[in-house]
């Protein structure tokens, strides 16, 4: 159908829903409102969906929830047994997070599928770790991560507590398109839990979790030496990290932990910052004023979801320095490697995974410690299927994973990035350099003199509405069909392009790649550097990826402007 008959579709269909059909009855003049809002499906993916709260086929809303759980529900009873082993489903402080939460329980209950729902907010590690804690055969989680407050979305996850693997997002896709909004029909909530298909969860679960993390602390006699002694400003942006991350810092000996008043409270229109992003500094500016006040070590801060972990950190000085992605991941993975190997309990075989588009200076710290730096595409998806290999295989124990995003994870019993889990470590890092008088920023100064001066920066090119999938295709084929020999003097030494799965270097040798096919252009350059190309998973837009190393700080700054600069034009000449 066009999305005109679409909309007079939503119109007759849902006229009964007084909340729905006058907001369609509100944008009935606005021709641009109504093509943006049903030309097309909220698309689906390993990601789930992700979208504008609001009426109509491209929003998130009720009906498209109801409807992707019906399809859902319809892949799990393929295989009867599936269905009893059940769903975990958990939600984030967003609006209606909890409402779709519900929602899409009643949905699958309705089909026969046995739901577990949390009581309360909670955030996406814990999902992960109940899916495999419950033996569940799926789970949803209700968040939009840390998009901006009109958004929300829903994640599916599968048994082994990591995302929902493509193969499995596509049969789910296809599900979807054969099914009709109207459809999807929740049961009454009261006639669920009485046949058991529902059941409310919270606490036990809470406590296995918590267990679960705490268990990943690397140096336990160091927090009681040092934990009264470190000082903790901590902000969960209004969302679901507030009581875990408090919790398991507590419980494991920080006695000094801050949080940021005006923040502290779940509040689905984020009212004190502009994006619930930890990895904006703005997002943290209020973190950084209860730092500056209290002179406190480390301030932190968590997105709604609690897998994404921000920090700024004071210098010797009393300067706030706020740290990127990259940085913290080459924090916590020297200090994991560095203490696990001088208590002689770093395995053998171990390895650490990150995306391809973070800092090669985690390949570095690797070599050091004799532990193997495993590449992985952009998702903490491909992360957990590397764990999930590794335990399959032998072939190599995982000790750490992270992507430049802000994403963290050094256990196994959760499969996606765990807030959580890298709040304690952050806070054990900074102690553990605390006590050799060093600051967190100190220690990064110490890694870059051993390692190299490794930067790089991220720019982002939105290509929203109805044409910009067309033109994030056309960019890219532009891009493959005439690829750069350098960039301002800086020759590209081999091209990778995920999607072909090929690398092909200056000589013209092309050998595969081991990743799936994705489409993605990564172009390594002479100095060690280099720059990629991918569009975003999550949001309508391109993201280019530059990164440069030398041996000195001004040196790589001077490198990285040129090659970002030289970047940044080619993409404006392709858009």
């Amino acid at each position: 159908m066009t999305y005109r008959e679409n909309y007079e579709a939503w119109l007759r269909d849902f006229k009964d829903d007084a909340a729905t059909y006058n907001e369609l009855m509100s944008i009935a003049s606005d021709e641009r409102e109504i093509e943006d809002r049903f030309y097309t499906d909220l698309s689906f993916g390993t990601a789930g969906l992700r979208g504008v709260l609001g009426a109509g086929t491209n929003r998130m809303n009720v009906y498209t929830v109801r409807r992707a759980t019906c399809a859902l529900a319809k892949y799990i009873n393929r295989e009867p047994e599936q269905a009893r082993r059940g769903v975990v489903i958990a939600y984030d402080s967003r609006r209606c997070s909890d409402v779709f939460a519900r929602e899409a329980a009643l949905v699958l209950c309705a089909h026969g599928v046995k739901a577990y729902l949390f009581e309360s907010l909670r955030p996406v590690p814990e999902l992960s770790f109940s899916v495999r804690h419950l033996k569940a055969i799926a789970g949803i989680v209700i968040t939009a991560s840390h998009n901006p407050r009109q958004y929300n979305g829903y994640k599916v996850y599968w048994e082994d507590g990591g995302q929902m693997p493509p193969e499995r997002a596509d049969e789910i896709l296809k599900l979807i398109h054969q099914t009709e909004y109207r459809e999807a029909v929740p049961m009454d909530e009261q006639e669920a839990l009485d046949k058991g298909l529902l059941t409310m969860i919270g606490k036990d679960v809470d406590d296995a979790y918590v267990a679960c993390v705490e268990k990943l602390s690397i140096s336990p006699e160091l927090i009681r030496e040092m934990g009264d002694k470190l000082k903790i400003v901590y902000t969960p942006l209004h969302g679901s990290g507030n009581i875990p991350v408090r919790r398991v810092l507590s419980e494991v000996g920080f006695k000094n932990v801050y949080v940021v008043p005006e923040q502290e409270m779940p509040d689905p229109d984020f009212s004190t910052v502009k994006v619930p992003n930890p990895e904006d500094p703005a997002a943290l500016a209020m973190a950084l004023e209860l730092q500056k006040k209290l002179g406190a070590d480390v301030a932190f801060g968590t997105d709604p979801d609690c897998d994404r972990v921000g920090i700024a950190v004071l210098d010797g000085e009393g300067h706030v320095h706020g740290l990127t992605g990259n940085q913290i991941g080459c924090l916590l993975l020297n200090y994991i490697l560095s203490r696990r190997q001088a208590q002689g309990t770093l395995p053998e075989n171990a390895a650490a995974v990150k995306s391809i588009v973070s800092t090669e200076m985690a390949r570095a710290i690797c070599a050091d410690y004799g532990c193997a730096m495993v590449d992985v595409l952009t998702g903490f998806k491909f992360i957990a299927e590397k764990i999930e290999q590794f335990e399959t295989t032998g072939e190599h124990t995982f000790v750490f994973g992270f992507e430049e995003s802000c994403g963290y994870l050094s256990g196994r019993d959760v499969r996606d990035k765990d807030g959580v889990n890298a709040s304690m470590l952050i806070a054990e890092t900074a102690a553990f350099y605390k006590k050799q008088g060093m600051t967190l920023y100190d220690g990064l100064q110490a890694l870059y003199q051993k390692y190299g001066y490794y930067d790089a920066k991220v720019t982002s090119f939105a290509l929203a509405g109805k044409d910009g999938l067309a033109k994030m295709a056309a960019l890219m084929q532009a891009l493959r069909d005439q690829a750069p020999a350098d960039f301002d003097g800086v020759k590209v030494t081999a091209v990778r392009d995920y999607k072909a799965g090929t690398r092909r270097d200056i000589q013209g040798h092309v050998t595969k790649l081991e990743q799936p096919s994705s489409n993605v252009l990564y172009y390594e350059l002479e100095d060690g550097g280099w720059i990629c190309v991918r569009p975003s998973g999550t949001e309508p837009k391109i993201k280019l990826y530059v990164n440069a190393v030398s041996a000195s700080a001004e040196e790589t700054a001077a490198m990285l402007t040129r090659l970002s600069d030289a970047a940044v034009a080619l993409m404006n000449s392709k858009l």
